[in-house]
């Protein structure tokens, strides 16, 4: 993978290697050549200061050993706040977000309502106008989950174009209709999509269309619904949602793939995890949202 990938040269940054557990006011002001107190939180204030990849403003943070901490030359980005959208990790070239349900990943042109990339073309235009954000991939509207996008043209392309090189985990979480016949299993189909309906079809013989594979493990089942961990081998569209449906356990909401049910108003499945290959430092990043509550409340 490191011989593989070409990349831009990283800027100049002010990287430093934590040795002895300090309060990140005390690592900084050894190490930053008699900065004042007052210098070293204006550097927190502005987010130019991070530890372990996130951007830290708080002066008194524990640091373990072998902890990195990165100065920036260039202020960080201002704090985003929107109740559909989180930012869990950001660096000079990826943002990686935890989208909520009913928020579109991009615009399809139809309408020019909010989105997670126009809340985050406004959040980093906020902090310089030449500021942009790239779509590296999406989720449905109505899945929630980790989301990465990138912060230039050239990083947007080394993901699309080495996408499936590059993710090394990709993990689901699905409430579905039904109790599992199988604790676990894998689901392997060829998806075709329909022009007109825009549906995917899904044939368990080969027919020309798109390989798809998904690995499921059942994590709480009863009567009525169970609860499974997918990992898709394979990241082809609708993949998981016509999977389950295919073996006749749909996707709780999902009335397009065979739901007849909705016990949590909204479609039954979440982005747990997202693993790949950082497309600058190539090191693996690994990034895991919560559940949300309501997928496990139907279980007490």
């Amino acid at each position: 993978m490191r011989n593989k990938l070409k990349t831009p040269s990283i800027p100049k940054e002010n990287k430093l290697k934590v040795t002895e557990p300090l309060e990140l006011m005390t690592f900084l002001l050894t190490k930053m050549g008699g900065m004042s107190r007052n210098s070293i939180k204006s550097l927190l204030a502005h987010r130019q200061v991070r530890v372990n990849g996130k951007v830290s403003t708080q002066f008194n943070l524990l640091l373990q050993v072998n902890d990195n901490v990165i100065i920036q030359s260039g202020r960080g980005n201002i704090e985003l706040s929107h109740p559909k959208l989180r930012i869990i990790f950001e660096d000079e070239y990826l943002i990686v977000v935890d989208k909520k349900e009913s928020l579109l990943t991009v615009s399809t042109g139809k309408t020019d309502e909010t989105t997670a990339f126009s809340i985050l073309r406004n959040y980093v235009k906020k902090s310089g106008s030449s500021n942009r954000i790239y779509v590296v991939h999406r989720i449905d509207r109505e899945t929630s989950g980790v989301i990465v996008f990138a912060k230039n043209r050239e990083v947007q392309l080394i993901l699309q174009e080495n996408w499936h090189r590059i993710i090394t985990r990709r993990v689901y979480i699905a409430l579905v209709e039904g109790k599992m016949e199988k604790e676990k299993d894998t689901i392997e189909s060829w998806l075709t999509e329909n022009a007109k309906s825009l549906k995917i079809h899904s044939s368990f013989t080969n027919d020309g269309g798109q390989q798809a594979i998904t690995h499921y493990r059942t994590l709480k089942s009863n009567d009525e619904y169970s609860l499974l961990e997918l990992e898709l081998e394979t990241g082809r569209k609708n993949q998981i949602r016509v999977h389950l449906e295919n073996i006749g356990h749909p996707i709780v909401g999902d009335k397009k793939y065979g739901s007849m049910q909705s016990p949590i108003k909204r479609l039954g499945l979440h982005a747990s995890i997202l693993e790949f290959y950082h497309p600058i430092t190539t090191e693996i990043v690994h990034f895991e949202v919560a559940t949300p509550r309501s997928f496990s409340n139907i279980f007490h």
